[in-house]
């Protein structure tokens, strides 16, 4: 038997009568793009998000993402010294200018790598994790498979040009999203405005670090054939979001083209927590058990993003199957959740059991049985 009980959301969401209007995206002068929200990966806007396009330095968050996880789990350290190799001080491109007869430690590429886009840095660091860039760049696409980049494909660590090196839009705000979720303690690295290496001060290429307060990271890219891209998190009050730009005429547009998503992010849309984690959002009765109810919610707290002034118009109704039989286990899904916008579906979220609920004894276990049977 399926089991339908409507759910009270927030006392402001009740008793709204029309949606009001979704103010027009801008227009965005790039290749591509791409507008999400941080927490719910919501997209706000996009324009083909899943076309192939050449990353340059934007494949640098990869890089970094695998550096920061080989820190995590103790193959690197910060203060550990990499010896620098031919092919890396060689480097063509942007460098941090390492050399092989002067020591430098893996807090001091990673510094190198983000803040100045050092593809040298990019090479040591590769070396250093996987012994050689060909092999590390075997890793790279592993992890970006399991990020879910389906579009993607990395045969360097830095993002030199080649026809196999290619991700998209939508792919890069995947992993951007992991490197801020995943890394916390390393996240503050891309807000760094400048550094210092070699005796040779380089600025970060991200303007926006300069112009809007809000944004504090994340990278950069330019080749002849990428043309200018730009990665962009910044933060409001509570909420982050992200851009993506690809392709744009220069690094003035770039930066001009991601304020304009940002704007229009913050601006015109909302991300509002429906449901908090670990508190009961149902009571549902149980059969056979210690004990008589169970009460249903979430595990994580559920958000969702929406324009302004449509988080009234959500309903929630909860969809369970009856009758839950104990034993009940904590973590154990006990049904679904559907949520609607002026009654469109939005999303269906599953509900879990809050606590356990142990067999009833012998007589209990009967009675409900002989309940059952008779319903």
């Amino acid at each position: 038997m399926r089991f339908f009980l409507l759910l009270l959301l927030l006392p402001s969401l009740l008793f709204a009568q029309q949606l009001p209007p979704v103010p027009q995206a801008p227009s965005v002068a790039a290749k591509s793009f791409i507008l999400t929200d941080f927490a719910t990966q919501y997209v706000m806007t996009s324009s083909n998000p899943h076309e192939r396009i050449e990353p340059a330095s934007l494949t640098k968050l990869l890089t970094a993402y695998l550096a920061f996880d080989a820190i995590k789990q103790k193959k690197l350290s910060l203060t550990q010294v990499v010896p620098v190799s031919k092919r890396a001080w060689r480097a063509p491109g942007s460098r941090m200018f390492i050399q092989p007869d002067k020591p430098v430690t893996v807090d001091e590429l990673l510094r190198g790598m983000i803040v100045q886009s050092g593809n040298d840095a990019c090479i040591a660091l590769a070396e250093a994790i996987a012994g050689s860039e060909d092999a590390f760049a075997e890793w790279m696409n592993r992890e970006a498979q399991r990020l879910g980049m389906k579009n993607s494909h990395f045969t360097n660590s830095s993002g030199l040009p080649d026809p196999q090196h290619y991700t998209t839009a939508y792919d890069l705000t995947l992993l951007a999203a992991a490197v801020i979720r995943d890394f916390p303690e390393f996240y503050p690295l891309y807000s760094i405005k400048e550094y210092k290496y070699n005796n040779i001060t380089q600025a970060n290429r991200n303007r926006l670090l300069w112009t809007d307060p809000f944004v504090d990271g994340l990278k950069t890219g330019h080749t002849e054939a990428a043309g200018y891209c730009l990665v962009t998190s910044a933060r409001r009050n509570d909420r982050r979001v992200i851009s993506v730009v690809l392709g744009a005429s220069s690094e003035a547009v770039r930066a001009a083209e991601s304020q304009k998503l940002l704007n229009y992010g913050f601006q015109f849309f909302d991300t509002v927590r429906l449901y908090e984690k670990n508190q009961p959002v149902a009571t549902m009765p149980v059969w056979k058990g210690a004990q008589e109810k169970i009460e249903a919610g979430f595990t994580q707290d559920l958000f969702l993003t929406l324009p302004k002034g449509h988080a009234q118009h959500l309903q929630a109704t909860l969809e369970s199957s009856e009758p839950l039989l104990a034993p009940i286990a904590a973590g154990q899904q006990l049904g679904t959740v559907n949520v609607t916008l002026a009654g469109k579906p939005v999303g269906a979220y599953p509900v879990y059991a809050l606590k356990d609920v142990p067999v009833a004894n012998f007589f209990k276990r009967s009675w409900d049985s002989l309940q059952l049977y008779f319903k």
